[in-house]
């Protein structure tokens, strides 16, 4: 089976993609390199430099590598920046999850994975949070992740597309040096960060 990857020059992206490859499976990825890296990927993947916003290059890249499944990691994420940007946000996050969604529908793409996030949550007030949490976003980065989980069930209803939404909390560890976080808002950086400068972790 045929991957097109969205994001996936990123650090989860990146996991995912060497996942696949060692099962077997064909991958391309899809990625503006905006905050991915080139060198996290295996040089026999292919690499489509372009952004969620280009439905030329996500037509290209789905017809060209015979894509039969889409796993969507491109993405802002930034809570803190979505709040001061909230354009750029729901931008990038919603209209380029519904730029994705239509070519992959118009491309005969059966399967989809979203990744989402544990922020649709916002704080809830209890010790376990499981899939029937009410979500409450607290910020425009939760809101598109939320927003994007309906799109994403509705477009799947209407195109014969199996959907599935990942929502989880900090993902943390690297399965290699190359496929490691050096992001500096991500949660390893940020506690070792604090450690270096003798403050308590997060």
């Amino acid at each position: 089976m045929t991957w097109l990857i969205t994001g996936g020059a990123g650090y989860i992206g990146g996991h995912v993609v060497q996942q696949l490859l060692d099962a077997g499976e064909r991958v391309a990825v899809l990625d503006d390199l905006s905050t991915g890296d080139r060198a996290r990927l295996p040089k026999e993947v292919v690499l489509v430099e372009g952004s969620t916003l280009d439905r030329t290059a996500l037509d290209a890249a789905i017809r060209d590598h015979a894509v039969e499944g889409v796993l969507h990691f491109a993405a802002k994420k930034q809570v803190g920046e979505s709040v001061e940007q909230p354009f750029l946000y729901y931008r990038e996050n919603m209209i380029g999850l519904q730029t994705v969604l239509e070519a992959a529908a118009e491309g005969g793409v059966k399967r989809f994975l979203f990744s989402s996030s544990a922020a649709v949550y916002g704080m809830p007030d209890v010790d376990l949070v499981t899939e029937s949490t009410p979500c409450a976003p607290m910020s425009p980065y939760g809101e598109t992740k939320l927003a994007g989980e309906w799109l994403v069930a509705a477009a799947g209803k209407a195109h014969g597309m199996s959907t599935v939404a990942l929502r989880y909390f900090n993902v943390a560890g690297a399965a290699s040096p190359e496929l490691s976080d050096a992001g500096v808002f991500n949660l390893i950086p940020m506690v070792f960060e604090r450690l270096t400068a003798g403050r308590a972790p997060l």
